[in-house]
């Protein structure tokens, strides 16, 4: 989790900002805006409510895009390598934007309909993401500022939205739908980045309060922070961009490799092709991998990796504890000949090596809806 280090005036405000507030939240500057971390709970009640029940998490600070035009997923592809034409409508996909050497520029989502794609992107990239999208596919590109959105995620998600919006129970994982989410106007996609089952839900910025205050009014909700969003991604095996995938990681470096298809990975035609093209045929000198280390210290970002002669292989990009696990839980890269799953290798914590392995990820298990 990062933040941008700024004044409390120079924050911008996301229009549940008040609510948190009467919510007790503690707030933290975030991208660039007052985000809580967390809420009266803790970081550690609401992460296992969120594994247990459902949270709601506020993620208006991300960027909101709508690219117009019957052929926008193919003019988006020469820009990502994720197969975006084989999409059918109401489907969405996870992809990234790259640079000439393959280097991840942002990661982002992209749910596709019959005359224009919905796009959402990263709240600290999103200026740049969307003179990147506008430099490239022209007029089609529209912000959409005036929207909020709010991620509803646990196993008891589509029980509560159920109530609001009837639809919303039938959708898969990994689609989207305009919906009417109590009486409101709404894009709902069923998807989330905590591993769990959930929802994503977009209004306008007027409505986005009634809609919270509707949703934590019910039993099994609670208002949830950046803080246990950030350590129920990492037990996910979920990468932050800014620290798991930066423009120095491909995406086969990132182990993203699932998200370029047969057509792409032999077509080309997006930037840096050449480079991912040569890693998957050649394998990359790097890998993103899981690490698990031993005992109840937790490893943090930064911390180097080392084989047992002192040498290091590698550093963690993400770290902490695993409210799940009971455990410490982290993520980074080593050197390819040390990636395989057991691998024991010595987290430098402070100076000290602490014993830990390479491990499969994710540290929790997805619980997504696959459905139909």
């Amino acid at each position: 989790m990062a933040s941008n280090p700024s004044s409390d005036d120079n924050l911008l405000q996301t229009p549940l900002n008040a609510l948190h507030r009467a919510l007790g939240a503690k707030m933290v500057p975030f991208a660039g805006y007052d985000m809580p971390v967390q809420y009266k709970l803790g970081v550690l009640k609401e992460h296992l409510h969120t594994r247990e029940k459902a949270g709601l998490f506020d993620v208006s600070h991300m960027g909101q895009l709508r690219v117009n035009g019957a052929d926008a997923a193919k003019r988006l592809e020469a820009i990502v390598p994720g197969d975006l034409q084989a999409l059918k409508p109401g489907r969405m996909r996870y992809t990234v934007f790259t640079n000439e050497q393959g280097g991840i520029l942002d990661d982002l989502m992209v749910t596709r309909f019959d005359d224009h794609l919905v796009v959402v992107v990263n709240a600290a990239c999103k200026t740049e993401d969307t003179a990147h999208l506008k430099k490239h596919l022209g007029a089609a590109v529209q912000p959409l500022d005036d929207r909020a959105l709010v991620a509803l995620q646990g196993p008891m998600a589509a029980a509560v939205l159920a109530r609001f919006a009837p639809e919303a129970a039938a959708m898969a994982f990994m689609s989207g739908a305009y919906l009417k989410v109590a009486g409101i106007d709404a894009f709902v996609t069923r998807s989330g980045y905590t591993g769990e089952d959930g929802y994503e839900i977009s209004v306008p910025n007027a409505a986005i309060e009634g809609l919270a205050k509707k949703l934590l009014a019910e039993p099994e909700v609670e208002a949830i922070g950046l803080g246990a969003r950030d350590s129920l991604r990492l037990e996910a095996g979920l990468c932050l961009y800014g620290h798991d995938i930066d423009t120095t990681t491909t995406p086969v470096e990132a182990a993203l490799t699932w998200t370029i298809s047969k057509r792409r990975r032999a077509e080309g035609g997006f930037p840096g092709a050449a480079v991912i093209q040569k890693q998957l045929s050649e394998g990359p000198k790097r890998l993103r991998v899981g690490i698990k280390p031993e005992g109840r210290a937790p490893a943090r970002e930064g911390a180097e990796l080392a084989d047992g002669t002192g040498k290091v292989v590698g550093r963690i990009t993400s770290g902490g504890f695993g409210p799940s696990v009971n455990g410490p839980v982290a993520m980074g890269y080593v050197d390819a000949a040390h990636a395989a799953v057991g691998t024991k290798v010595n987290a430098i914590v402070r100076g000290q090596a602490l014993a830990a392995q390479v491990a499969a990820m994710p540290f929790a298990p997805h619980r997504y809806h696959k459905g139909t």
